[in-house]
Parts: structure tokens; C-alpha cells; sequence
């Protein structure tokens, strides 16, 4: 990667291409730059470095308190599922056969020509799936876990990862291994497995806009759309800057389907044995390519506050070897006092020049920048500079209320990024009438949302064609639209 000061020299920004220019690039070279992740040795999947990692570790974290207040449990289950629990349920497994990857042997040997490869002689008697998702598996427990009504609610969750084969690879988008969540619950009647359902999408709503500050509609997936095997399907649906929409998180109810595959019953206080009824709910690390998609830059990374993997980097700016051994010592103590307050810093010791630190910092994304050199110590007053806001953001505090003014201005920068993004949203989703309206719309290259009466696309004919010609889909039905409109629009 070249010096940020030789690159500046032959660009104004800091990421070339620039979003407008080429936003699929842009991306990849943000990722390249804020060094969070890289493709891996193993086609389809990627490398999260610490820094990407951290992010993950920060939604892992704050995330997991929010579902344990629903009284969700964690749980763990096995990688590899018997292909026999797969087949139970052949509209589930439909959904993913194409994406499913399979263990066959459980041995490897040399041919004889010394080649290394699958032993012949140890052919599973049954194939395993390396799990893309495990309503099947957890069926089974939950078949096992629940006697009776006093057993349900169970709500159980798994922090993992899991495998769909994937033949157009993108970094935190798209890759065949990802990190996720998924949690599994079962209920004793029908009202309470679709209220839970909502609920956990409700969750997401607040953890996607409240943390990552990404602004999402909430809403039902289309028939057509929905995870296989359930009933409903809900979905919070972001739009990126580029006007694509990024499916964010998803809560199925499920219905009885999983519940009769895997026999999952209860003895009800009537004393008859009853079906449950099930939910499952997913986020995985594409949250962390909408994260970077939504609040990106031309100069990098722009890191929300409460999942920035730190929150303020400390910048020693040191002229000579006298000044050094002061400076760091004063920069050691602002971050203890900041970490006192459950402020995470990092002070930047390296032996860089004092630009190539800035710039780095930059992009990678780091909310708060404090600049810290012998004449901000003789004066009393330190340079503290908001990522998002660049050089309008450089303000001087002084010494004795850098506690507070980096605690307000973390409070304001995640204020508003979340704002920024919702004006950002609401402009991209546009109101039409007609399907006219959306096939000239997606004919002139437009890009965003469209939102339109539901009864225009069902059963189209024409809509069918327009999908087939523009690459669009259906995104969700608007809860505020009490399911009455539909959002149509190009997505990753």
C-alpha cells in the first residue's frame, strides 16, 4: 500500500477509487485500508484480522446482553449435522442443497503414487453437512428438552459459524464460512411463536440503529422471499450510499414445520400432546460490510462509537528525543483517566512520522483523535479531532475536561451518524405509482428504493420481467405500511 502522503499527492482522498468512481473497489480497498480482513488461502472465505475482528467481538458483546434481557440462553451445537436430520425437512434443506458442502470420509491415506487424499476404505455410512444453519440439529435437542408445557418457552441461541458455498465471494458480504448468531425458540401456541418472532426483529431494529447507527426499515418479507420452511419471515433492510439495499437481519416464524420434522411436542395442562411452534433468528459479520458500506468515506473507515474497536487514538507528536520521554508519559496518563471513565483508547507509540499516524487513524476509522505534543503540554489545551466531522471537527479542549469533552463528542457522533444515514435512507426510497414508473426508473440506471402498492407486482407478469431485466428483488413490506406497499429494489 503506498505512504498516505504519496498517495495524497496524486489524489484528494485518501481511497482511490473514490465511491462515485468505482463503489465496489472503494469498498474492497477500505477493508485493505483500515486492515480488517483479507481474502484466505481457501476460496470464498476470508481472514477477519483484529481490527475487523475487534468490531465482531463489540456486537458479540453488546449484543448478547440485549438477547439474555429476552431471557435467550446460549447454547452450543455440533458443526457437522447427520445428512438424515437434513432430509427431514426437504423445503428447508431445498433452500440450500446447492450451497451445502458434505463430508463423505473420515480418514485420509496415500495412493500409490504417494499422492495424499480421501481414504477409500473410510466411506461415512452416512454423509455429514457442515452446517449452514441448524433448525435441524436443535430440533432434535429441543425434541429431547421438551416434555411438557412447564419446559416452553426455550429460547436458545449459538454464537458460530457455518458454511454455504458461495460462487461470488465478497469480503463481510458474501463468503462461503461466516460468522453469525442464530437463535432457535419454541413456544407453546401459534400467538406467542409470531409475537417472539417480532419481538427479536425488534431487537435488531434497536441494536442495528442504536450501535452500528445504521438506519433500517423493518418489515415482512414477500412470499416469494422468505426463509425456507417458515411461515413469515421479517427482516430489517438497509440501504447502502450506493442505493443498493443490504438485508441486515432476519426473525422466521416458523410455524409447526420444524416442530413435526423433528417431533418437538409437549404435554399441554389439558394433558393432551401438543405440537410447539418455533422461531429462528440470524445477524451475521455482513453487518460488518454494512457497517463500512453505510458510513464509509473517500478517506477511509468512519467507526461508530460504541462498536469502534477503540474508541480515541492518542497521537504523540514528538519533535526530539528530549520531549519524548514527557510526552509519553503524559499521554500514558490521559489514557488512564479516559479508561477510568470506560473509554477505550490506544495511544500510538510507533516510530512513525506524526502525518502517517494521523492518516492511519483516519482510515481505520477512529472516532476521536487527540493530539498530544510539548506545546498542547505547556499550554493546557489538546487538539481533539471527530473522524466524521474532519477538519470541522477539530476543536481545543483543555486539560482538565478531556473526560467529559471525549464522552460528548463520542455521544454526538453516534447521534449522528444515525441521523445522517436515516436522511441519507429516506432519500433513497422514492414513492411511485405504477410498474411503469419502476421499470423507467431502474431503464435510466437510477439507483435507491421503490416503494409501490403490493397488489401491483403480485401475480405480475410484467414485474416478473422487470426483475428478470434490472436484477431487482422485493426487499420487504413496511410494517408502517401495514403491508400494504412494497419495496422494490437492486440488493447485495
Amino acid at each position: 500500500m503506498a505512504e498516505p502522503a504519496k498517495a495524497l499527492k496524486n489524489s484528494k482522498t485518501a481511497i482511490t477509487p473514490t465511491r462515485d468512481e468505482n463503489f465496489p473497489e472503494w469498498y474492497q480497498n477500505v477493508i485493505k485500508a483500515a486492515d480488517m480482513a483479507e481474502n484466505a488461502p481457501v476460496r470464498g472465505c476470508m481472514i477477519i484480522k483484529p481490527y475487523g475482528f475487534a468490531v465482531w467481538e463489540n456486537i458479540q458483546k453488546h449484543f448478547d446482553r440485549m438477547i439474555k434481557a429476552e431471557e435467550v440462553q446460549n447454547a452450543y451445537f455440533p458443526l457437522l449435522i447427520p445428512m438424515s436430520y437434513i432430509a427431514k425437512e426437504a423445503d428447508h434443506i431445498d433452500g440450500f442443497a446447492k450451497e451445502c458442502a458434505i463430508v463423505t470420509h473420515h480418514r485420509l491415506a496415500k495412493n500409490d503414487q504417494g499422492e495424499l487424499g480421501p481414504d477409500p476404505a473410510s466411506v461415512l455410512t452416512e454423509p455429514l453437512i457442515i452446517r449452514p444453519t441448524s433448525e435441524t440439529i436443535i430440533g432434535e435437542s429441543m425434541h429431547n428438552w421438551v416434555q411438557s408445557y412447564r419446559d416452553l418457552p426455550l429460547k436458545l441461541n449459538q454464537w458460530c459459524n457455518v458454511m454455504r458455498w458461495e460462487m461470488r465471494p465478497r469480503i463481510f458480504l458474501r463468503t462461503s464460512e461466516f460468522l453469525w448468531q442464530e437463535g432457535h425458540n419454541a413456544f407453546a401456541t401459534a400467538e406467542e411463536a409470531d409475537s417472539d418472532a417480532r419481538r427479536m426483529l425488534d431487537v435488531y431494529r434497536d441494536f442495528i440503529e442504536n450501535y452500528l447507527a445504521v438506519p433500517v426499515i423493518p418489515g415482512a418479507k414477500t412470499p416469494d422471499e422468505r426463509f425456507p420452511g417458515a411461515i413469515e419471515t421479517y427482516t430489517v433492510e438497509a440501504f447502502m450510499q450506493d442505493g443498493k439495499a443490504l438485508q441486515s437481519a432476519t426473525s422466521h416464524n416458523l410455524g409447526q414445520t420444524f416442530a413435526k420434522s423433528s417431533d418437538i411436542k409437549y404435554l399441554d395442562r389439558d394433558g393432551t400432546q401438543k405440537l410447539a411452534w418455533t422461531t429462528s433468528w440470524g445477524m451475521s459479520t455482513r453487518t460488518i460490510g454494512g457497517l463500512i458500506m453505510t458510513h464509509g468515506d473517500d478517506d477511509g473507515m468512519i467507526m461508530p462509537p460504541r462498536v469502534a474497536p477503540y474508541q480515541v487514538v492518542i497521537l504523540p507528536f514528538i519533535n526530539n528525543d528530549t520531549d519524548k520521554a514527557g510526552i509519553l508519559e503524559f499521554c500514558d496518563k490521559v489514557q488512564k483517566e479516559l479508561r477510568a471513565q470506560d473509554i477505550t483508547v490506544q495511544v500510538d507509540k510507533s516510530d512513525a512520522r506524526s502525518s502517517d499516524k494521523m492518516w492511519a487513524a483516519i482510515k481505520k476509522g477512529v472516532p476521536v483523535r487527540l493530539e498530544i505534543g510539548a506545546r498542547e503540554i505547556a499550554e493546557g489545551q489538546l487538539t481533539l479531532t471527530r473522524r466524521d466531522l474532519g477538519k470541522d471537527g477539530k476543536v481545543k479542549i483543555g486539560v482538565n475536561e478531556v473526560a467529559q469533552k471525549i464522552a460528548e463528542a463520542l455521544d454526538a457522533m453516534q447521534k449522528d451518524l444515525l441521523e445522517k444515514g436515516r436522511a441519507r435512507m429516506n432519500g433513497m426510497v422514492k414513492n411511485v405509482n405504477s410498474l411503469k414508473d419502476v421499470r423507467e426508473f431502474f431503464a435510466a440506471g437510477q439507483t435507491g428504493g421503490l416503494k409501490l402498492d403490493y397488489n401491483l407486482i403480485q401475480n405480475s407478469e410484467e414485474f416478473a420481467a422487470i426483475k428478470g431485466e434490472f436484477a431487482v428483488t422485493t426487499r420487504c413490506l413496511p410494517f408502517e405500511d401495514e403491508g400494504k406497499k412494497v419495496i422494490v429494489s437492486k440488493a447485495y
